[in-house]
This record gives C-alpha cells, sequence and structure tokens, in this order.
C-alpha cells in the first residue's frame, strides 16, 4: 500500500484534519454511526420526536398563574428561559470566575460565556435525540446563578463558613435553585429547576437514568437535604432526559475550554501535556468527539450514556485538568489562603452588622433592599428576620469577584490582604 493510499484511507477514517499530520497522539474526529444517522434523519422527516422527550404541556409551576400559561408566542419553557435571562443574578455571570481569577482578559472564559457554551453543546445533543431543546437550554442557561464569586474556591470558602456556625453546607447548585425559586421567585417550572439542581458536573457518571422528582415536595426534600448532608450531592438524578444531557454537557463543554484557556494563561506550554484514546485533547475534537459517542451511545433508549472508551478517557482528561490546570490555576503562593481568610473576614462582618441591625451596612444598603425591590415576594422586613447566617449567604454568593474585591477594601481600608490581579498592561513594562 502507498503512502498516498494510506492518508487517503486515514482521512476517510477522520484521522487526518485539519493539515496536521496523523500520529499516535492525535485522535481522529468521530463521525455518527451511518445507521443511527439514517435513524435521525428518518425521525426528523418523519416529525418524530424522542419517546422520553419532556411534553411542554407536562410542565409544572409551583404557582397556578394564567400569565405563565404557555402560548404559541412564549411555550413553557421559552418562558423559563426567559424569566432566567432577566434575574439580575445572570447579568453577574459576566463577572464570575470560571477557572482564572486574578487576571484581566477579555480572552479567557467566564461564568457567563460558560453557561452558554453548555447550552449550545447540550442543544446540538437534544436536537440529535430529539429531545426539548428549549427546557434543555433553559436548564443550562441558568444552572449556575448561584455561583460563588471565584468559582469552585470561592464555593468552598462561602461553605466553611457557613459550615462552622450553622452545621449546614453551601453548594452552587442547590443555591441556583434558590435564587430562582425563593428569592427572585419567578415561578421558573419544577422541570427547569430540578435540571439545575442535578446538573452536578463534577461527578462524571457513563450512564445517567431519570429520577422521579415528581413535585415541589420532592424538590424541595432534595434541597434540604443536599444541605443538611454533605453526601447527599451525589445522589441527585436528574429527572428528565434533558436535565441528563445538561449534566454531562456541563463537563463537555468546561473539559477542553478550560485547556484553551490554560493554555492563554500560560499554565500550560502545549497540549501535549495531555494524554488521550478517543475524545482528543483539544476543545474542538472534545466537543465533537463526546457528542458523537454520547448519540451513538443513547440515541433511541432510555437513558444517557457515554461508551466505556469514551467514559474512561473523559474521566483521564478532568484527572489531568485538575494535576495540570486546576491545582495550579492562580490560588498559589499563599493567594488561595488570603482569599479564603477574606471570605471568613466579610462574612463575620456583615453577620455582625445584621445582628446589630445596622442599616448602613451594606448587607442592608446594596443587598437587602436591592432584593426587595426586585424580587416579587420578597418582603424586606421579613427577609431580615429569617435566619441571619442565610442573609449573609445569599448575599455573598450574588457577589462578582469585582465586587467582592472592592467591597471587602472598602469595609477593610487598613487591612493590608489586597487580591493582586494580572493587570492588561502587566507585560508591557
Amino acid at each position: 500500500m502507498s503512502p498516498d493510499t494510506r492518508d487517503a484511507r486515514r482521512r476517510a477514517a477522520g484521522c487526518i484534519s485539519r493539515g496536521r499530520p496523523w500520529n499516535a497522539r492525535t485522535s481522529p474526529y468521530l463521525s455518527l454511526n451511518p445507521d443511527i444517522e439514517a435513524a435521525i434523519r428518518a425521525d426528523r422527516a418523519a416529525g418524530r420526536a424522542h419517546p422520553h422527550r419532556f411534553d411542554d404541556a407536562n410542565v409544572v409551576r409551583r404557582e397556578r398563574n394564567p400569565h405563565d400559561d404557555a402560548t404559541l408566542t412564549r411555550p413553557a419553557f421559552a418562558r423559563d428561559i426567559e424569566k432566567i435571562l432577566n434575574v439580575p443574578a445572570y447579568n453577574r455571570y459576566a463577572d464570575k470566575t470560571q477557572v482564572f481569577s486574578f487576571v484581566e482578559n477579555d480572552d479567557i472564559c467566564r461564568r457567563g460565556l460558560h453557561v452558554q457554551l453548555v447550552s449550545r453543546v447540550a442543544r446540538g445533543i437534544g436536537s440529535l435525540l430529539g429531545l426539548n431543546c428549549e427546557l434543555i437550554e433553559a436548564i443550562a442557561l441558568g444552572h449556575d446563578v448561584g455561583h460563588t464569586p471565584f468559582g469552585h474556591a470561592g464555593e468552598r470558602y462561602l461553605s466553611a463558613c457557613y459550615h462552622a456556625r450553622t452545621g449546614r453546607y453551601f453548594n452552587h447548585n442547590v443555591h441556583s435553585v434558590r435564587v430562582l425559586d425563593q428569592l427572585y421567585r419567578r415561578n421558573v417550572s419544577l422541570q427547569t429547576l430540578d435540571g439545575v439542581l442535578c446538573h452536578n458536573g463534577e461527578f462524571a457518571q457513563q450512564v445517567l437514568r431519570m429520577g422521579d422528582t415528581a413535585d415541589f415536595v420532592a424538590l424541595d426534600r432534595l434541597v434540604e437535604a443536599c444541605t443538611a448532608d454533605e453526601l447527599a450531592i451525589k445522589t441527585l438524578r436528574p429527572s428528565t432526559l434533558e436535565g441528563c444531557v445538561v449534566r454531562v454537557s456541563d463537563m463537555i463543554a468546561y473539559v477542553g475550554k478550560d485547556r484553551a484557556d490554560a493554555l492563554d494563561m500560560g499554565v500550560i506550554d502545549s497540549l501535549d501535556v495531555f494524554d488521550s484514546e478517543v475524545i482528543g485533547r483539544d476543545n474542538a475534537r472534545i466537543i465533537n468527539n463526546l457528542t458523537v459517542d454520547l448519540v451513538n451511545t443513547s440515541y433511541g433508549t432510555d437513558r444517557i450514556a457515554l461508551s466505556e472508551r469514551a467514559f474512561a478517557d473523559l474521566k483521564r482528561a478532568k484527572r489531568q485538568n485538575y494535576e495540570l490546570i486546576y491545582e495550579r490555576e492562580g490560588m498559589v503562593n499563599g493567594a488561595g489562603n488570603i482569599v479564603e481568610e477574606m471570605f471568613e473576614e466579610l462574612y463575620e462582618r456583615l453577620l455582625e452588622d445584621l445582628l446589630a441591625g445596622d442599616e448602613g451596612s451594606p448587607v442592608f444598603k446594596h443587598h437587602a433592599a436591592s432584593l426587595a425591590a426586585k424580587s416579587r415576594t420578597v418582603e424586606i422586613d421579613e427577609y431580615l428576620a429569617s435566619d441571619p447566617n442565610q442573609v449573609v449567604v445569599d448575599y455573598m454568593a450574588s457577589m462578582t469577584d469585582s465586587y467582592f474585591m472592592a467591597l471587602y477594601a472598602h469595609l477593610f481600608p487598613r487591612s493590608k490582604k489586597r487580591i493582586i490581579t494580572r493587570g492588561y498592561c502587566s507585560d508591557l513594562g
């Protein structure tokens, strides 16, 4: 067989792309199984949906409000999308850490872009499987609205503050439900809130089967369980296939993108530091190959699954990301300790102000007053009379990175603790 013939066959198999020479460390772009592709095309031509596609007619809301009834112009889950897009917490995505906190850089991913990437990946998968793409989009856009400043590090620090005083735990997915369902009370559907609660992208599973959260009583029970028990979060299962798709798509969206950002930040020198047998090392391959594998494995079934080889490779990819990126991503050389200390100091100060009834404090002026003005149901006096630790948690979780730093500097002007960011012009001398 001539070299030209070998190359032609490799190209046909997807082993050569974008002009890069094929080698053992370059994974090909996978393609849909021809039989499955033909079946998808036939389904679309016939207007057939997935048998477990969630039907808009079965939407469940906490309040029976005629204004929220589905119409031709505003279907059930399109309403949820619009509700989520218009809560203040969605605006704040733009200045919340995805991975890299201490840098001014318009090219790296912030949480606002992350949720859009999750939505795009999940809608692509949902479309191929014949699922409800508007429900998928609602879950994806809302899944991180309860996230803290400074990403998962901030989540750990806030949970530690909360737990030390109450014995309870903070989880961003649980708080996302609280933001949409309690703080702003937008009457978001049970199906969207269930998907938000159960997205749990940090917990990889090869096969995701639907849970059985059938009503708000069950949802509220799960929220309370996750707040009271640190391990309960690992038992969550989305109750729709759409929620299962978003859960997997969360991982698909960040594994490769975080690597691209790490390259831009100089945390890694090359993607050659990663190993892969199936899904690839770069963002484009990871998204394509995991999407294709998931559809090939899940089409026509009642679960969302990856093949054993793809799942093993995904777990390897996540492990390598932790070792080479997340454990080095900026909270090093004492920076992490400083931020953790700042969380504790800010939490204690806001709690003291709240207990003292200091109406000049930002927990009153910037948080409680603003929340009462923008929420449908929150009454300021009633809210301030509730659990003070929960009020402080609500406030701190709502902060963007920049706001957190500005507020700390305002409240502790004599403190030497300051977060030093790498500025736009730091490399110019």
